[in-house]
């Protein structure tokens, strides 16, 4: 995949080869999820201690976005750090067939969509544990399509089509020749559902500043335009981590002034989603999992 199709930060990809990623699907088969939070407890100073470029963005992320003193700034950052662990052990728990409570907030919003005849964008950020919804909650009507880059394991891949196929989830791979926004739009006009992230800058994307923590942030205009462009209701959609497999959905909806241009639209639902991310990520601070600077702007 070119570079251009992928953030220059941070590549998002799972740590891990293969082999460790199905053994420990395996063993999350038979031992509880408790101890592999156990382990990680330990296991995170050291990826601190050598993942210093992670480090620095999560600590200037609680110094700068929360104000937060130097020793606080410090102990988040060992919580964000195992707050991903955690997340990340419970989507490998989801592959080994463990469950998970969810309490919906905004249902309605969802309902009303699903049960109109027309398609909607659903939008997300890196924050949370958006994907672990997935492989629990299931549209009623509407065929659900979510846009993925490629270059995950392909233990990864595997389970993640395993577990959304029951669910009437399909795939959507980001192609270099674009045809991904070819089948995006045909899921639209299918009435389907099609999700993205809405938080990160690939590159030659068009982007549009917002206010993020008291600081401007880039956010990609891409997935807003792709939504005005096609009329197309948009929901922003966040699953946050509440406890021991309990998550929290809270689902908001994003709506822009249909007076103004398909740019200003696609701006003001822009701002809005900043804010709406703004807002939830105050009440959930660890678990931010954009390990880079977020504030740094594109020329």
């Amino acid at each position: 995949m070119s570079n251009n199709l992928e953030h220059k930060d941070w590549s998002g990809r799972t740590d891990g080869l293969p082999f460790m990623h199905r053994s420990l699907i395996m063993m999350l088969r038979v031992l509880p999820l408790c101890l592999f939070y156990f382990i990680a407890s330990f296991v995170v100073p050291f990826y601190m201690i050598f993942s210093r470029k992670t480090y620095k963005s999560m600590y200037k992320f609680f110094r700068e976005g929360f104000n937060y003193g130097t020793l606080k700034s410090f102990v988040y950052v060992y919580l964000n750090h195992y707050r991903f662990a955690q997340i990340i052990i419970d989507r490998f728990g989801a592959y080994a067939g463990k469950k998970y409570d969810f309490i919906i907030e905004g249902q309605r919003l969802s309902d009303e969509l699903e049960n109109a005849e027309d398609g909607f964008v659903q939008l997300s950020a890196h924050m949370g544990n958006y994907e672990i919804s997935g492989y629990s909650v299931k549209s009623r009507h509407k065929k659900f399509n979510i846009l993925s880059f490629s270059g995950e394991a392909g233990t990864i891949v595997d389970n993640r089509k395993k577990l959304f196929i029951n669910n009437n989830i399909e795939i959507i791979f980001v192609r270099e020749d674009l045809s991904h926004i070819f089948a995006m739009s045909h899921a639209i006009e299918n009435g389907e559902i099609v999700s993205m992230m809405a938080d990160r800058n690939l590159g030659s994307q068009k982007i549009v500043r917002c206010s993020f923590l008291s600081h401007d942030a880039d956010f990609p205009l891409g997935p807003f335009s792709f939504a005005i462009n096609r009329n197309a209701p948009v929901l922003a959609v966040f699953v946050m981590r509440e406890g021991l497999k309990k998550y929290r959905i809270i689902i908001r909806k994003i709506e822009s002034d249909k007076n103004n241009n398909r740019i200003k639209q696609a701006t003001q639902m822009a701002n809005e989603f900043a804010s709406i991310t703004d807002e939830i990520i105050r009440k959930y601070p660890t678990q931010w999992f954009n390990y880079f600077d977020f504030w740094q702007h594109e020329n």
